[in-house]
């Protein structure tokens, strides 16, 4: 019996997830040794500038993970910023909503692979919600900043020459289509992470972030313009994975709590988990959510742990709140239609 080519990941899928876990575990030994393993999230977000440029070459691939290491530090630095000002629950939906579009049209301008601002968002959410008392935040940003330019150096590594063309480039030139394209779908992502979040707040989740990263889960299948039936299709896919990938993700975290591993093992296990989580990124997206999720969740044991029955139930319902928003809005905010592909013989080739 064959095994399907998404569960096959090749050379480069494992060279390229053996960086991003590279660029994790270097600054997780050092927290461990000095004792502040808590401080971890700031470099789990700093380490996801090694997710970008996945299949570019050399200097291209370092633009990429410059380009969406400054965006994830963007998020951290007003992540901690509203950390700081303790600021309530409807500041911080308003401030991650306004980030979400803005992201969105730079990742857009970028053309950065992976799609969106997913991340940059859940960086933003989830040192919010750090206590302000755990560290001070010029040390926090520094943390995350650094993880990421550690990653962009690492990413040097096996570097080739390439001269195709490649993402973390800018287009050529941007039209007056390509710009209402990007304004429609950073559109989508203010309605559905603002909706999502707002939603979250009227029935009570405690942790509307999580809600609002799902949210922006399913519009990274919109290439940025209109939404044509293949890319719905996708769309619903994405959904569809990002929920059952979060549900396994929640079984193993019930399953792995409970053995009260302490700092260090939880350290460990983040550490551990980083690489499957980017091997199958782009393979195959549930099985890639089934180690991401329990590597946020454990993140959330090392700051503040809660009660475990609580956080899974709030967790799904966060989920299920955020893809349906998703998807509602890239039902509903189709786009402009696009005009036809005109394909233009080279003669002189």
């Amino acid at each position: 019996m064959s095994v399907p080519d998404a569960y096959r990941p090749g050379r480069e899928d494992h060279t390229h997830a053996l960086r991003v876990a590279a660029s994790l575990a270097i600054p997780g030994v050092v927290l461990l040794a000095i004792g502040r393993p808590e401080l971890l999230v700031y470099a789990v977000f700093g380490s996801f500038a090694g997710m970008y440029g996945r299949t570019d070459r050399g200097r291209t691939r370092t633009l990429a993970q410059l380009r969406g290491g400054a965006l994830l530090c963007a998020g951290m630095v007003i992540g901690v910023t509203l950390s700081q000002a303790h600021a309530a629950g409807w500041i911080l939906v308003i401030v991650e909503t306004t980030f979400a579009g803005a992201a969105s049209l730079l990742a857009d301008r970028w053309r950065l692979r992976p799609a969106g601002p997913f991340f940059a968002i859940f960086a933003l959410g989830a040192t919010a919600l750090v206590p302000a008392s755990t560290v001070r935040p010029e040390i926090a940003i520094a943390l995350g900043a650094g993880t990421a330019l550690l990653a962009a150096a690492i990413g040097r590594i096996g570097r080739r020459t390439d001269t195709s063309p490649v993402s973390g480039h800018p287009a050529p030139a941007v039209g007056r289509e390509q710009v209402q394209a990007a304004r429609v779908h950073a559109l989508r992502y203010l309605l559905a992470v603002g909706g999502a979040g707002s939603i979250g707040l009227l029935f009570g989740f405690a942790h509307a972030n999580w809600a609002m990263a799902a949210a922006a889960v399913p519009l990274a299948a919109i290439e940025s313009g209109s939404v044509s039936s293949t890319e719905l299709r996708m769309v619903l896919r994405r959904a569809g994975h990002r929920i059952a990938g979060t549900l396994v993700g929640l079984a193993v975290t019930a399953a792995l709590v409970p053995l009260h591993l302490g700092s260090t093992g939880l350290v460990a296990l983040i550490l551990l988990l980083i690489f499957p989580t980017e091997l199958f990124m782009t393979r195959h997206y549930a099985l890639a959510i089934g180690f991401f999720t329990p590597l946020i969740m454990l993140l959330s044991e090392l700051e503040t742990p809660a009660d475990l029955a609580r956080m899974i139930v709030e967790r799904t319902l966060d989920t299920l709140l955020g893809v349906a928003v998703g998807v509602t809005v890239a039902v509903v905010v189709r786009g402009p239609r696009r005009a036809p592909t005109v394909h233009v013989v080279d003669i002189a080739r």
